[in-house]
């Protein structure tokens, strides 16, 4: 058994002591922010273009179903509540799923003054404000939670007050 393997793991952890071994980096701060990768341009013209036009928006989801943007948009869009819930519980579990592709493990900062960020974030807070408007107050409170531990400093007033006013 290679030197520092605890007999409890006997054969269940891995152990590499190797030169090669990426150091460990420490910041008093905590881990470095998250930032998801930009949607194409051309994508984001097509959800700027429809966003007073529900089919056409509709249909840029539907083309582009891994769009943290479209779906956020289609929960700003959508008339009735149950509709705009769904939207952005969609959003938010498509940007779970690209969170963690892209290499977030559960930990670390993801900012609302990251632009490219804010596709999940807002769809992550419209969530929480249909959840709460439908009366899931269960949900209401995990999302708001979730929100200030991905950013302490909690989302916009402006993005509030924009899913609010629709």
């Amino acid at each position: 058994m290679p030197l520092g393997m605890i007999g409890w793991c006997d054969g269940y952890c891995r152990h590499s002591m190797s030169d090669e071994s990426e150091p460990i980096r420490m910041s008093v701060g905590g881990p470095t922010p998250f930032v998801l990768p930009a949607e194409p341009d051309d994508l984001m013209a097509a959800i700027d273009r429809s966003r007073t036009d529900l089919p056409a928006l509709r249909s840029v989801v539907l083309a582009s179903p891994t769009s943290l943007f479209a779906w956020a948009a289609l929960g700003d869009a959508e008339p009735e509540q149950v509709h705009r819930y769904a939207a952005y519980r969609i959003g938010y579990h498509r940007g779970l799923d690209a969170l963690r592709g892209n290499g977030w493990r559960g930990t670390g900062d993801v900012r609302w003054s990251e632009p490219t960020n804010r596709g999940f974030l807002r769809s992550l807070l419209g969530l929480h404000l249909m959840s709460r408007a439908i009366g899931d107050l269960a949900e209401a409170d995990r999302t708001i939670q979730f929100l200030h531990q991905l950013d302490r400093g909690g989302p916009p007033q402006a993005e509030i007050d924009a899913i609010l006013s629709r």
